[in-house]
C-alpha cells in the first residue's frame, strides 16, 4: 500500500468550501491510527503538490496546519475565500466542524477503494 498515494486521492476529493480532519483522512486511507502521517504528508509534500491542504483540520477543527503555508494565515484565508468562516479562539483558529466538515459517505469510501485497487495501492 501506498499511503501517501492513497491519500492524494482522498484529498482531491474533499469538497471546495469543506474541511476534513487528518484522522478522516488516515481512516479513508485505510488506516485509522494514522492522522499524524497525514500531517506529515502535507508539510512535506510526500502527497502531492495540487492537494489542497488548506481544507485540512484537526479534530477539533482547529487550523493546525499554518506553518506548512508561505504565511502564517494563509490557509485562514484559503478557507474564507471558499466561505468558510475563521473563528479565532484564545489559542488560534478554528471552522465549525458541524456545518462545514465533509461528510463523506459510504459511496465515497466504496470509490475510493475500487480506486485504490485499480492503482494497486
Amino acid at each position: 500500500m501506498d499511503f501517501y498515494k492513497r491519500m492524494q486521492c482522498v484529498c482531491t476529493r474533499i469538497p471546495y468550501g469543506k474541511v476534513a480532519t487528518y484522522g478522516q483522512i488516515a481512516l479513508l486511507c485505510g488506516m485509522p491510527k494514522n492522522a499524524r502521517q497525514v500531517g506529515y504528508g502535507l508539510h512535506t509534500g510526500l502527497a502531492g503538490e495540487e492537494i489542497p491542504a488548506h481544507r485540512v483540520v484537526n479534530s477539533s477543527g482547529v487550523l493546525t496546519g499554518t506553518a506548512s503555508f508561505e504565511y502564517p494565515d494563509m490557509q485562514k484565508l484559503l478557507l474564507e475565500e471558499e466561505g468558510v468562516p475563521v473563528i479565532r479562539y484564545e489559542a488560534g483558529f478554528k471552522v465549525s466542524l458541524k456545518q462545514f466538515g465533509w461528510k463523506n459517505t459510504l459511496q465515497d469510501t466504496e470509490e475510493l477503494q475500487r480506486l485504490y485497487k485499480k492503482m494497486g495501492i
